[in-house]
């Protein structure tokens, strides 16, 4: 599907500079719509300019922060479609400073509700979730049935943003929709701080020329989602009829342990991947294999990820082979 369906449409994207929000950015300017980013660039959270490289003369840029609320109140008036996806998504990086994490990924998504309540209570909001609320899987594939059990503090207050748009839709009438994303990479990916999960620190050290080092051995699956399949996904959790209101898994029919992910990634860039210890900290909050079971999302929508694994990747290591130096 493509993003025809909000052709014209005023349509806000926050943490739009960063790697989901600028490759949404992309596919809704080639779409036609009139787009605004808004972004806080603090370097930590991924803002990378080089991500709106070929629209940056046809997006409206706002850099503030969504912990700001007066920027809110001002910035969420007149848009058709609100995606929320400034975040927090370092799950390390959550238990080192929890409140940061609790500012940014909880209490800024109650205050952009609360702002859209006041200004722009007609707006369709989409919110970027994470599969970390539901911890370690009690059985697989994971639906949005499983018990919700969060191992760090990123998935509590993930879970706890997403019971706010749950209620604000219930209570207020705002029609929000929660996808829990899972393992998203591809183009435009962070790969210079190094928390943002395992697949960005790979893809560094691969193009680098460095060994990748395997926790425990690699043995945990994991599915992965490419971009443009999850861009895809936020547009038809926008323009969908009947969704508001509810909560949605991503995932992908396939799965794979993070050894096989390392194996691909081998083959496209000769880096060799051993096993070391797991590190306490990293295993203390670790969930084991996951897999999401995406099937009411794709029953309420159509959607079904296209793109696998090896051809994801090898597109994704041409982009950073081919834009080096503003990533790497």
């Amino acid at each position: 599907m493509s993003a025809d369906g909000l052709r014209d449409a005023k349509v806000l994207i926050t943490g739009g500079v960063g790697f989901i929000g600028s490759n949404l950015a992309h596919a809704l300017v080639q779409a036609g719509a009139q787009v605004a980013l808004l972004d806080s660039m603090i370097p930590a959270y991924g803002g990378n300019l080089a991500n709106i490289d070929g629209i940056r003369d046809q997006v409206a840029l706002n850099f503030s922060d969504v912990r700001d609320r007066s920027s809110l109140d001002y910035v969420v008036r007149d848009h058709d479609v609100i995606f929320s996806l400034a975040g927090q998504v370092s799950h390390l990086r959550s238990m080192v400073d929890p409140e940061t994490d609790l500012e940014i990924n909880c209490r800024s998504q109650l205050s952009l509700l609360e702002s859209c309540r006041r200004n722009n209570p007609a707006v369709r909001l989409v919110f970027a979730s994470t599969r970390q609320v539901y911890g370690r899987p009690s059985s697989l594939p994971v639906s949005e049935a499983h018990p919700c059990h969060p191992v760090d503090v990123n998935g509590i207050n993930n879970r706890a943003a997403e019971m706010y748009y749950e209620l604000y839709h219930q209570v207020h009438g705002i029609e929000s929709v929660c996808l829990r994303l899972t393992n998203t990479y591809g183009p435009r990916m962070d790969l210079r701080t190094g928390d943002k999960g395992f697949v960005g620190v790979f893809l560094r050290r691969a193009l680098l020329g460095q060994d990748l080092e395997l926790y425990g051995g690699g043995g945990q699956r994991r599915d992965f989602n490419y971009v443009a399949d999850v861009v895809d996904a936020l547009v038809r959790a926008a323009t969908g009829p009947g969704l508001a209101g509810h909560i949605f898994n991503l995932g992908h029919p396939q799965n794979h342990s993070i050894a096989e992910l390392a194996c691909i990634l081998g083959d496209l860039t000769g880096c060799v991947a051993r096993a070391i210890p797991f590190p306490a900290e990293l295993q203390a909050i670790d969930i084991g294999d996951y897999s999401g079971d995406f099937g009411r999302f794709e029953r309420a929508t159509g959607w079904r990820p296209e793109i696998d694994l090896a051809v994801g990747l090898e597109r994704t290591v041409a982009f950073f082979r081919e834009h080096a130096e503003e990533y790497l």
